[in-house]
């Protein structure tokens, strides 16, 4: 990693192994499925227009879940640095919990989405969100009974990418934590970083499949790496 004086801007992308230890499932298990559901058959436009009944009652689901778990060591560990770092800091997130923002942090971004949001899409309108949207509740600034989960799906465009890429510009360290790597565009940003020389840094619980990638690459529970990163950062 580079030297810490030399750090002022930094880029960190948070992954499912973030919220894995506050009971939160990574998102691809064994053989594809997702709680038992193929992902194409929950996480795809398609899959909404096939079975909306399905898709808007697995979200319903999951929205309630994560209303229900708490923070862990590694969000709290990122609020802190978010707290104390005094350049620039963007935490973009492709977790779709709001435990980033439990935690404390302010500076985050939610390329996929929010569990936490309904999306219009008659009014394009976003409204938090924290009951079941399987009844068809109508959307609150427009009326129209058009309101989907707020969540990036696969053939879906992310959110912010210009914010994203222009971060990365200015940064001195991108670091990647809990992430598979196998995820795009997010699994290529570190070669983003690297091609515009900025310094990168993994943390994950194991090598994923961008591990070559990182400059430095430290494995273990994000729960110990992260407070002893941001230890190192802010100490």
């Amino acid at each position: 990693m580079a030297d810490r004086s030399d750090i002022r801007n930094i880029v960190i992308l948070t992954g499912a192994g973030v919220s894995a230890e506050s009971g939160i499932d990574t998102f691809r298990a064994e053989g594809g499925l997702w709680e038992q559901h193929r992902v194409e058959d929950v996480a795809t436009p398609g899959a909404f227009e096939r079975d909306p009944e399905l898709v808007l009652r697995f979200y319903d689901m999951r929205r309630e879940a994560i209303q229900t778990k708490h923070p862990n060591p590694a969000h709290q560990a990122l609020a802190r640095l978010d707290r104390e770092w005094k350049g620039e800091l963007l935490i973009v997130t492709q977790n779709v919990d709001d435990l980033h923002e439990r935690a404390g942090a302010k500076r985050v971004l939610h390329m996929h989405g929010t569990h936490l949001n309904a999306w219009c899409t008659a009014c394009d309108a976003r409204s938090p969100w924290r009951g079941t949207l399987i009844d068809r509740p109508a959307c609150p600034e427009c009326g129209e009974k058009a309101l989907r989960p707020d969540v990036v799906w696969f053939g879906e465009m992310p959110y912010e990418m210009d914010r994203i890429f222009g971060a990365l510009r200015e940064a001195d360290l991108f670091v990647s934590i809990g992430t598979s790597g196998a995820v795009y565009p997010a699994a290529g940003f570190v070669r983003n970083a690297r091609d515009l020389g900025v310094a990168t840094l993994e943390l994950n619980l194991e090598a994923s499949q961008g591990s070559h990638w990182f400059a430095e690459s430290r494995h273990g529970p994000a729960s110990v790496l992260v407070p002893e990163w941001v230890e190192e950062m802010l100490g």
